[in-house]
């Protein structure tokens, strides 16, 4: 099994779905360009720019601790399976309220750990630490 295809493929279903939302959403306000001062677009515009910004290198990192085979084997499932849990969670929080909310808290916090513990891993392997 190649968890970093299999994270990849998935996370590339929800950000066809986060532009679906965003579409639609341009659709239903009628906005072509920006969010027209609408909150409910901006939110969704927010939810789709946030993972783009975030998850590739994410992604890469995933892709580099199990290539690289850094760390237990079970390394890279755990990140793959924090990520998208991370993600699903940013979205939905981001998408249900424009203020503060668990799911977005969350979803940013295990987005960061994902990409932390990645860096340190490929750093160190990269510099021979390990």
């Amino acid at each position: 099994m190649n968890v970093s295809m299999i994270t990849a493929g998935l996370l590339g279903l929800l950000l066809l779905f986060l532009g679906g939302y965003v579409i639609a959403g341009r659709v239903k306000f009628k906005i072509d360009n920006g969010d027209g001062g609408n909150e409910q677009m901006r939110q969704r515009i927010r939810a789709q720019a946030n993972f783009v910004e975030y998850v590739p290198l994410a992604l890469l990192l995933i892709i580099l601790v199990e290539v690289g085979k850094i760390g237990p084997g079970w390394m890279p499932a755990a990140m793959a399976i924090t990520l998208i849990v991370a993600r699903l969670w940013h979205a939905q929080g981001l998408l249900s309220t424009p203020g503060q909310s668990p799911g977005r808290f969350m979803g940013t916090n295990l987005t960061g750990l994902v990409i932390l513990v990645g860096a340190v891993a490929t750093l160190g392997q990269g510099l021979g630490a390990w």
